[in-house]
């Protein structure tokens, strides 16, 4: 019985030789209900109308070649094989932590440029790039990717999975047909409830920068401990997963930066200040 599951169709639209995938649908959808947030907040909080806008037409072209980038470096042994797969990103192979730092480049560039508060701009986004992230993994889930260490399916029917998901996890992977942890999921219930601690922290009129600095140890924390349920991580050496490394850097960097900002009185404006 198990044999005859089929996996999900990550081809949403064919015509032809035209196709859409699904993965690419649902990583634009986050994108584009993360800046409806985002544009409804900084129009409350006085930016400029169209800041937003105008921003994402940067951010969003860079932040997926700095995320293809990152992935290839990792994986340049394979790549360096067969480069004419180095543009192929509708099979997946976008890394989440090179999407941020092209973003938050940026990001930072454009507001010294438009001369606005990289800070509130990015306590802003915040919340965005969480629910985009939440959204972007489910496109992992229909490439079959972002899985974690075999498990049975009765495993998954006692996590309450409805069968759609549980069959989707039915996986050509490490050792063969089998089932393999969710992990895409962890992450993206994880994300989604981070959405909620940011936007319950804006009723608390945090300092300026302190809720993006909430975000990145959130993600961080959740991203360290599912990252050691993958199978398919990138990996700095044979024992040293990139994704847990960067997190543990991104947590202390995090932590640092929100106390001196503290200490040295960088952070006196509130987040609901004007």
């Amino acid at each position: 019985m198990e044999n005859q599951i089929e996996p999900l169709n990550p081809i949403a639209i064919e015509i032809g030789a035209f196709q859409v995938h699904w993965y690419g649908l649902i990583i634009g959808t986050g994108l584009l209900l993360g800046l409806l947030l985002a544009v409804r907040e900084s129009n409350r909080r006085g930016l400029p109308k169209d800041a937003f806008l105008d921003l994402i037409l940067y951010a969003v072209p860079i932040s997926i070649l700095s995320a293809r980038a990152y992935y290839v470096f990792f994986q340049w042994d394979y790549y360096s094989q067969h480069p004419e797969d180095i543009i192929k990103i509708w099979n997946g192979g976008i890394a989440i932590h090179g999407a941020l730092i092209g973003a938050v480049v940026t990001a930072y560039i454009f507001c010294r440029v438009k001369k606005l508060s990289f800070w509130k701009v990015a306590d802003i986004a915040a919340p965005s790039i969480l629910l985009g992230q939440a959204i972007g993994r489910w496109g992992n889930f229909m490439n079959q990717e972002a899985y974690g260490g075999e498990v049975s399916r009765q495993f998954l029917e006692n996590l309450m999975l409805p069968d759609w998901i549980i069959n989707q996890m039915y996986i050509d992977g490490v050792s063969g047909l089998a089932y393999y942890h969710p992990t895409f999921l962890y992450e993206s219930l994880w994300n989604l409830l981070g959405v909620i601690v940011l936007l319950l922290l804006r009723k608390v009129n945090l300092r300026r920068g302190e809720s993006f600095l909430t975000y990145v140890i959130w993600y961080s924390v959740g991203r360290f401990f599912i990252e050691g349920l993958r199978t398919d991580s990138l990996m700095v050496t044979s024992d040293l997963r990139a994704a847990q490394l960067i997190s543990v850097i991104l947590i202390v960097g995090a932590v640092v930066t929100l106390i001196v900002r503290r200490w040295k009185g960088y952070s006196k404006e509130r987040y609901l200040d004007m």
